[in-house]
């Protein structure tokens, strides 16, 4: 269960989230809305890594832990791959694994993270929060800068986590990444949840979308 009362968030003068409200029991959350829409800071809210005004309450066990998987994930210079995962483990007081089984995504673990491409910096940060050993994880636009065998990867990952009984909480700009795995997806628009709908409703609101946006393609031609 999650649950957000009245969540308020403000940089400065700047409102980012505007008295926002959501409630789901639903395993795997989706979110979807414009950039700068307060996709991010939700996320880092709900994570605990952000202030904020109002309530998040999550049902959690003993243990519960939290893997956040920002849009663009930061490391630090001259630290390798492989150091980077091996920190990830020694902040969360657990062994590191046979890392030569986990790197999945067959990155070069001995080179300096920090040189990594786009997509690259994207595997590395999710592998490190794979590891972790967390109950809930929060995917923020996983697929962002990675390529289509990655993408692939990253939704199969996913779907093993919601088979393991994970809670999932994710977002994208490409909303045929999301209906997959999806139990419910909510609007977010201009800093509050303008929208929820339901699994059963996604194809209706798929359509709607592409409605929408040929008849913005078609105002170019009039």
């Amino acid at each position: 269960m999650l649950e957000i009362k009245n969540l308020i968030k403000k940089y400065g003068n700047q409102i980012v989230l505007n008295n926002l409200n959501l409630k789901s029991d639903k395993q795997v959350i989706g979110l979807i809305g414009d950039n700068g829409s307060g996709k991010t800071t939700l996320f880092k809210c709900i994570a605990g890594i952000e202030t904020y005004q109002g309530e998040i309450s999550q049902k959690q066990s003993s243990n519960y832990k939290t893997g956040l998987l920002l849009t663009e994930p930061f490391f630090m210079p001259y630290l390798t791959g492989y150091e980077y995962l091996t920190l990830l483990c020694k902040a969360r007081n657990i062994n590191p694994p046979d890392f030569s089984k986990s790197n999945i995504f067959n990155l070069p673990l001995n080179q300096y993270a920090a040189n990594y491409s786009t997509g690259m910096k994207k595997k590395l940060a999710l592998t490190g929060v794979l590891i972790q050993q967390n109950e809930t994880f929060i995917f923020d636009e996983p697929y962002n800068g990675v390529d289509h065998q990655g993408c692939q990867l990253i939704m199969a990952v996913i779907e093993k986590l919601k088979a393991k009984g994970h809670t999932i909480l994710i977002s994208s700009h490409i909303i045929d990444t999301l209906t997959p795995i999806c139990d419910t997806l909510f609007v977010i628009k201009q800093g509050t949840i303008s929208e929820e709908i339901q699994h059963h409703n996604f194809n209706a609101f798929i359509s709607n979308l592409k409605l929408q946006a040929q008849k913005n393609i078609d105002v170019l031609w009039e």
